[in-house]
């Protein structure tokens, strides 16, 4: 019996992660949209891999649970990549709270509680969640620990209707969560962590790009250090060495790797006006 890699969201980033860590292991595919879940697995088994599609809406328990037991009835589930998500541009404030947020959560328990021993998960953030302001510590210790059905309930997240600042605050949660989960993972002997990519160039990316926000994200990418966006593939191999034995020693962190627009943001060209 192989080992299983699920890869939730069948986008470009997870299967980046997952052409470089799935060779010789059974590879679940699942994405919201069974078209997409299934296009992916045709280009996994033409490209040489063991892989099936599933689909899964990650807003709901029910929907992981299915996944997560579907997963482990295959075989030891040694890894995790999480990259499904929604964008600002994408949805509503209250949906993008409900999937990237209370969603990351919930899969990061259920399969917390199937991985197997030397199994390694990564989560895809965002650099957004690092240009939130700093939040309490009692906020950063329940977006970390607290169960997953009393997120959304949190004070600090009622009343957001702006749609970025539900997403900053989601993917700061995710890289909370990921802090939070590592002691759990850790006694199964299995390790998680996070991605925050920039802008990184996907259908996702190219939808913020001509989207309402366009002119903020070009500014990003023209007054970053690094001065382009990514690619997928760079995202794939930072997620595969997290996976992997040369990331071993490394579990409850994440990868900030935004061509240095976090940093121009705080210190450099792209740093706001601050009202006096």
């Amino acid at each position: 019996m192989k080992d299983v890699i699920a890869v939730v969201g069948a986008g470009p980033l997870g299967l980046a992660i997952a052409r470089r860590v799935g060779a010789g292991k059974q590879v679940l595919l699942a994405d919201v949209h069974e078209e997409t879940a299934h296009a992916a697995v045709e280009q996994f088994l033409d490209a040489g891999f063991d892989a099936i599609p599933a689909v899964v809406d990650i807003s709901t328990r029910s929907s992981i649970a299915a996944l997560v037991e579907r997963a482990a009835g295959l075989g030891p589930v040694s890894g995790l990549i999480h990259a499904a998500g929604v964008s600002p541009s994408m949805a509503t404030a209250e949906a993008i709270l409900k999937v990237d947020l209370y969603g990351t959560a919930v899969l990061l328990e259920t399969f917390g509680d199937v991985i197997a021993k030397g199994g390694s998960g990564v989560v895809i953030a965002s650099q957004s969640g690092h240009r939130l302001g700093a939040l309490t510590a009692e906020d950063d210790a329940a977006l970390a620990t607290l169960p997953a059905e009393d997120l959304l309930a949190l004070p600090l997240l009622q009343g957001v209707t702006d749609t970025l600042h539900a997403y900053q605050l989601s993917k700061r949660a995710n890289v909370l969560r990921v802090k939070g989960e590592a002691p759990r993972w850790g006694k199964r002997g299995a390790r998680i962590n996070a991605i925050s990519p920039g802008i990184v160039i996907t259908p996702l990316a190219r939808h913020e790009l001509t989207g309402p926000r366009a002119n903020y994200y070009n500014r990003m990418i023209q007054g970053s250090p690094v001065g382009r966006a990514g690619t997928p593939d760079e995202v794939g191999a930072v997620g595969a060495m997290l996976m992997g034995p040369d990331g071993a020693f490394i579990t409850g962190s994440d990868v900030l790797m935004d061509g240095g627009v976090t940093a121009s943001w705080f210190y450099g060209d792209l740093k706001p006006e601050r009202v006096p």
